[in-house]
């Protein structure tokens, strides 16, 4: 891969400058130094794909900073603990969807179900 800019950078990956910046004061990203335009390598690229990765698993940003730090230490224990962690999350989360699809549902039928009265559906989310 050729060096980018950190336009290119953020082309790339899928974020705006300004983002890449973000994640450059939470210590997330390395900001290059050297003279002139600032140029970054195979390893920005491969950070920025991690964050956005743990970004979209559900992982915050100080989530997401300790995993980075994990891997450079091999902490594979804590590593494992944060994505059961983020599990149980997910769980509670989809449990909590399921519940609402199934109200829903509900709600519709009897929505076509047809009759006289009020929409439940309006109904339920008036009160």
């Amino acid at each position: 891969m050729r060096d980018l800019t950190i336009s290119g950078l953020a082309r790339e990956g899928g974020v705006g400058v300004e983002t890449i910046r973000y994640y450059q004061r939470r210590g997330l990203l390395e900001t290059p130094r050297g003279d002139g335009v600032r140029r970054y390598g195979e390893e920005a690229m491969r950070r920025l794909r991690f964050i956005r990765s743990a970004q979209t698993a559900g992982f915050t940003l100080e989530q997401i900073s300790e995993l980075l730090a994990l891997d450079a230490g091999q902490d594979r224990a804590r590593a494992r603990e944060l994505a059961q962690a983020r599990l149980t999350e997910l769980d509670a989360k989809i449990a909590e969807l399921e519940a609402a699809r199934a109200s829903l549902r509900r709600l519709a039928k009897a929505c076509g179900d047809g009759g006289a009265g009020p929409c439940p559906i309006i109904t339920a989310f008036e009160g």
